[in-house]
């Protein structure tokens, strides 16, 4: 059977959590908020784990995280994808884009690009994303190539401007040069940067839907930029609610996020479904994923094309 021969095919949403230990409130908000678009949609939800980020990565968290995932009533519609096995892919996107001029070696350390900042008078607040100054744009000049970037200027020199829709957040609009500059696809570790891996996995997969954090919002502009480069469909787009901690910022597990208890799954799905606006008083999680389906569908559901 095809995919497109499958139930509810017109929609495939994901759920892509890195592998960095458990899920926390945070995840497993954005991992419902998922699920409850594509159940609200009749399509398909997948699991990727992004692991492409391998020092950052705790062995056996991407099992784990599919136990959770199942503890809460959530299974993908197909074996989970890893990431760390799709080096081929994301090799082949990066060559197309060199051959066509789109991206180009650079040989740039970070703190080679904040003195050239420094030099235009750019302050560069600490480990704040450095907005590119474009030195090797034209070439390495000597310098042996780090890292990959794609270009963020047209054939004409004019910067790239995205505009795009996002369900919750609204009409968005940036220049990515001014605000990004020419962004890494390959770091100087060899690693691949998570724009690249993402916007290549998700037109492979066939996602139709982004449901994610909104913490990640900002890279949409730059995600829609390489989709319209190698010529890839571009997802509708719901960046969610963030849970915030006791400080304020968002909860991570950077900041010492807790992972889930879920001696009491529902007692987890309620706190998220609260944040969603989806929250109701079934006492068992199929009953209580199924009312929050309704309650989202009566919110978020759009026609699928």
């Amino acid at each position: 059977m095809h995919r497109s021969d499958l139930p509810g095919a017109g929609y495939i949403g994901r759920f892509a959590p890195s592998p960095t230990g458990p899920l926390h409130a945070g995840s497993l908000v954005a991992a419902l908020a998922s699920w409850l678009d594509a159940r609200a949609h009749g399509g398909r939800w997948l699991v990727r784990i992004e692991d492409v980020d391998a020092p950052r990565c705790v062995p056996g968290a991407d099992a784990l995280i599919l136990s959770q995932l199942a503890l809460c009533g959530m299974r993908p519609d197909e074996p989970p994808v890893w990431q760390s096995s799709r080096e081929a892919s994301y090799r082949n996107a990066l060559q197309r884009l060199l051959a066509a001029d789109l991206a180009y070696p650079c040989g740039c350390s970070r703190r080679e690009i904040e003195a050239v900042l420094a030099v235009q008078g750019h302050e560069t607040p600490r480990h704040a994303e450095l907005v590119y100054p474009g030195t090797c744009r034209n070439g390495l000049q000597g310098k042996p190539a780090r890292a990959m970037r794609v270009r963020t200027h047209d054939a004409h020199g004019h910067d790239v401007c995205i505009a795009w829709h996002d369900r919750r957040l609204g009409a968005g609009q940036q220049n990515l040069a001014r605000a990004v500059g020419d962004f890494v696809l390959e770091r100087a570790d060899g690693l691949w940067a998570y724009q690249i891996a993402v916007v290549v996995d998700d037109a492979e997969q066939g996602v139709s839907h982004v449901v994610r954090g909104e913490d990640l919002a900002d890279n949409t502009p730059r995600q829609i930029h390489l989709q319209r480069l190698l010529g890839l469909p571009t997802p509708h787009y719901l960046h969610t609610p963030l849970v915030l901690g006791p400080d304020g910022e968002k909860l991570s597990k950077q900041n010492g996020a807790q992972g889930l208890d879920l001696a009491d799954p529902l007692a987890e799905l309620r706190a998220a479904a609260g944040l969603l606006e989806v929250d109701n008083p079934a006492l068992a999680v199929p009953d209580f994923l199924a009312a929050a389906t309704a309650r989202w569908r009566a919110r978020w559901a759009t026609a699928v094309a």
